[in-house]
Parts: structure tokens; C-alpha cells; sequence
């Protein structure tokens, strides 16, 4: 590791993102949920209804905002 890595704020804020996927999808599972398509739901119509509030899940994904997920989600996609 001879040469510095630089990351850029926007490097953080999708780590950030794919972090709370991974831990609000295993919360779901936990609860009896299909995590894909309760996020989804989420996703598309913005009602947070659809994420469980067990384990802070629903204020967990509400402090992100839903464009930057599916920015992200279509990142990881394409590559």
C-alpha cells in the first residue's frame, strides 16, 4: 500500500446507503417480512409504512433520501 486512497463524500454516502439496506433488509427478514418487497414498496410510493419500525428500521431508511437509494441500487446494477 504504497499510494494514498482518496474518497470523495459521495464514496461515503453510498457506503452509508448500502449499509442501512443490508441492516433494514435483515431486520425485515427477522420480523416475517420479504425485505425486497417491503423496501420496494417503500421505494416507489415514499409511505414508510411499509418498513417495520422493530429496531429503528423505519427511521433507519427515512434518513435517507430515496433518490440517492435507487442512484445507488442502479450504480451497483451497472457495473
Amino acid at each position: 500500500m504504497d499510494k494514498t486512497k482518496v474518497y470523495t463524500l459521495s464514496d461515503f454516502q453510498d457506503e452509508l446507503v448500502k449499509d442501512t439496506l443490508k441492516d433494514v433488509s435483515e431486520i425485515l427478514e427477522e420480523r416475517g417480512y420479504d425485505p425486497i418487497n417491503q423496501i420496494v414498496g417503500y421505494l416507489i410510493s415514499g409511505d414508510p409504512g411499509y418498513i417495520s419500525s422493530y429496531k429503528e428500521a423505519r427511521t433507519k431508511i427515512s434518513k435517507l433520501d430515496r433518490t440517492k437509494v435507487i442512484e445507488v441500487l442502479v450504480r451497483e446494477m451497472l457495473k
